[in-house]
């Protein structure tokens, strides 16, 4: 029988990233997105819900988010459901929580230093790629007015 586990989250930061490191030195950022959702009620009075999502971002994906994402920021994230199970230490109860794993996320805003959305002041790196995710990284294509390779520039074609 055929699953998905797939989960597409758009909302703002409802605190700042906390990274950690596993005794191994993998790291892992914790984080919670705020999303809202407005509806009209059959009154036709507006009403707004918001629910809070636990987020966790391992590897460079994690680190890349606790560097640039502060509390407020707005953040696309896709990744799959996880079902944490354990025992409360003090009452012996068994409990839970849902929370999503992150597999790609993508910064939301204009990404300008100060601008909702963007690096915090100070922080932004040029040619940063604002999509983060393992497979979607490729080579840098090349300038259409770049010389083919022959005899005469041949060392001007080395990469390095």
């Amino acid at each position: 029988m055929p699953s998905l586990n797939k989960v597409l989250l758009m909302g703002n930061l409802t605190r700042d990233p906390e990274l950690r490191v596993t005794p191994k030195g993998t790291p892992i950022c914790q984080f919670s997105l705020a999303i809202n959702r407005q509806f009209k009620m059959e009154s036709g009075e507006t009403r707004e819900e918001v629910i809070y999502v636990d987020v966790e971002a391992w590897g460079k994906q994690g680190e890349t988010i606790a560097k640039y994402v502060t509390k407020g920021r707005p953040l696309y994230v896709e990744g799959r459901l996880r079902l944490d199970q354990w025992e409360d230490k003090n009452t012996k109860e068994k409990r839970s929580r849902m929370k999503v794993v992150l597999e790609q996320f993508q910064f939301l805003g204009d990404g300008r230093a100060g601008a909702v959305g963007g690096p915090a002041q100070g922080s932004a790196e040029p040619g940063i790629d604002q999509t983060v995710s393992p497979e979607r990284h490729s080579p840098p294509a090349r300038s259409a007015t770049a010389k083919p390779a022959t005899q005469e520039n041949l060392d001007e074609d080395v990469p390095f």
